[in-house]
């Protein structure tokens, strides 16, 4: 890593989607978990077109939620802690320079995570119309902790448009297509009241 500040861009060589513990036994206490799923999906099918790594964990909740694809993750590892930067984890992040972040709780998992991905150099894109929590006002301090500590917010559509970044790109019209059929979905989410950050 250089030592200057990243102006934040996110590359297809060099980046790791993680997906933080979406697990069907908080579905009824998740705010809007609806569209978490709804990004989850939109990235998981992104990350199969681009053969992007896959990372996902689950804390001690029971399994990640069954509409979700893992059947190509790199790995999915079970946790303790509330960080997904455990060993299993970091083992499987070789050239890995950049982390596109999205699950549950933005003020708990997903929080801890950023703060030792930083830490370790790692640069951050926190998808905000791909993370919740219990609590709807815990996601704003949640996010403004992530921006104040060095990580990006941004969202799911931004992101697959930079990693795409050509129009030329063989996979241009895939990710295009992808984001089209998945935008009124991402347009109707809530989560996130912009005003408030």
């Amino acid at each position: 890593m250089s030592g200057h500040r990243s102006v934040g861009r996110v590359q297809q060589e060099t980046t790791a989607f993680f997906l933080c513990d979406i697990q069907e036994k908080m579905k009824s206490e998740i705010f809007q978990y609806a569209s978490v799923v709804a990004t989850a999906k939109k990235m998981i099918a992104a990350h199969q077109l681009l053969d992007i790594p896959l990372i996902v964990t689950e804390q001690a909740f029971g399994s990640t939620d069954s509409e979700l694809d893992l059947t190509q993750a790199k790995i999915n590892a079970s946790k303790t802690k509330f960080s997904m930067y455990v060993p299993e984890v970091v083992k499987e992040l070789k050239g890995i320079k950049t982390v596109v972040l999205f699950g549950i709780e933005a003020h708990v998992c997903i929080l801890h995570t950023v703060m030792d991905l930083l830490e370790n150099n790692y640069d951050v894109f926190l998808l905000v119309d791909g993370v919740s929590s219990t609590n709807a006002s815990e996601i704003k301090h949640a996010l403004n902790h992530v921006r104040s500590a060095g990580g990006f917010l941004t969202t799911s559509e931004s992101v697959l448009f930079q990693l795409v970044g050509d129009v030329k790109h063989d996979k241009f019209k895939l990710i295009s297509d992808l984001v089209k059929k998945t935008r009124e979905a991402t347009e109707s989410n809530k989560l996130v009241s912009y005003g408030d950050l």
